[in-house]
């Protein structure tokens, strides 16, 4: 009876933050404050609990949730209408998508909802993505969520999204671009015909749709048109300056010889959320040492800037009453203590970046020993 009652409140709770950040979102007037987590500090909880305690929801308000979780997105029904200044950040708007779908396969798709429209808004939010105001680790959780996982995708819907995710890749960093591959190269091992797409002829794909031109802007994946082009930008990725990018592009290239019931060599069996979080705690670990020797030049330059050089006439003027030898014993000890402090901080720098290296290295550990129980708790 306690638990139940505090489930429902819970949920209620839930509920009423989403339906604030609804209203708040399609208001005119914007709040004037901006908080350090987003435009909605209580936003992104708030779908974290109801992602994780979805399969506890009853079905009478998952339709109701599904029609929230859309308008939060930034859906419009009309495909050539202008959408609304969301308020919403795109992490928050991308959570929204992934929560849908965990609603939605928590209860073992049992719910007759259509999750094209967020489809068509993942794929329009990923053309707004950028690296230095979103969160990556929510992009990729995202094309776990919403593209590896679940059953096969539509031809011209996975076309679209390849096409795209190809061109993600060759615009940002190397932790989204893997994250992106990944997924690529599933869907192409999911979808064979989409394969074609890998020929390299001028006119472009082999296989016809209903769009016989490529259009990158268009909204709907379905009009794009995908199909008609090829993924050129594999070969550039070819030559990225990340062995492990390099080496995913080559990995999916090579599909293109081979058969339709044929996939390459499994260069990782992660999933994109997990090779995000593996290549960003990879390049955390080996990040060069050389910003110490930096930070004690910048030292060494203020400190010389506070000596001031004194003229020969003043020198002169100037009493100087004390010995040769005593004035070479105290300069001897000044400078034996400038020495050791400088070479005490150079220690502490050294030693903070071999503790939190450890630290990091540990935590890698830690997640990789539970990605292993994880995985052979699911073959058992």
């Amino acid at each position: 009876m306690i638990q139940r009652e505090t489930l429902a409140a819970l949920f209620e709770t839930y509920f009423r933050i989403l339906k604030h950040s609804m209203n708040t979102s399609n208001s005119r007037y914007k709040a004037t404050s901006v908080f350090p987590g987003g435009s909605h500090p209580l936003l992104a909880p708030c779908l974290e609990g109801l992602g994780k305690f979805s399969h506890l929801i009853d079905l009478d308000f998952m339709s109701e949730l599904i029609a929230c979780l859309k308008k939060l997105s930034g859906y419009t029904d009309h495909q050539g209408e202008i959408p609304p200044d969301n308020t919403l950040s795109v992490s928050e708007r991308l959570q929204c998508c992934i929560v849908a779908f965990k609603v939605w396969r928590s209860n073992l798709e049992a719910l007759n909802v259509d999750l094209q429209d967020f489809f068509v808004q993942f794929y329009n939010l990923i053309l707004e993505y950028r690296p230095d105001r979103d969160h990556g680790e929510v992009l990729a959780d995202a094309l776990k969520t919403l593209l590896w996982e679940g059953k096969q995708q539509d031809m011209l819907r996975a076309a679209a999204f390849i096409k795209r995710l190809a061109t993600f890749a060759l615009s940002f960093g190397s932790t989204e671009a893997i994250a992106a591959l990944i997924t690529l190269r599933h869907l192409l091992q999911k979808n064979t015909k989409c394969r074609n797409m890998l020929e390299n002829d001028a006119g472009g794909g082999s296989l016809s749709s209903l769009v016989a031109k490529y259009d990158p802007e268009a909204k709907d994946p379905y009009l794009s048109g995908a199909l008609a082009t090829v993924l050129w930008e594999l070969s550039l990725l070819q030559k990225h300056h990340d062995e492990t990018v390099s080496g995913m592009a080559s990995n999916i290239l090579s599909m293109a010889n081979l058969n339709a019931t044929q996939n390459p060599v499994q260069l990782s069996s992660s999933n994109p959320l997990e090779a995000y979080k593996d290549l960003s705690m990879g390049r955390e670990l080996s990040k060069p040492t050389h910003k110490v020797s930096q930070t004690l030049k910048c030292k060494r330059k203020r400190r010389s800037k506070e000596f001031v050089a004194l003229s020969t006439d003043v020198l002169e003027k100037a009493d100087c009453t004390v010995g040769e030898d005593e004035l070479r014993e105290k300069l001897q000890s000044h400078f034996a203590v400038l020495r050791g402090i400088s070479e005490n901080e150079r220690l502490r720098t050294e030693l903070n970046h071999a503790l939190s290296s450890i630290n990091m290295y540990k935590e890698y550990k830690k997640q990789k020993k539970a990605s292993k129980k994880s995985k052979k708790a699911a073959k058992a």
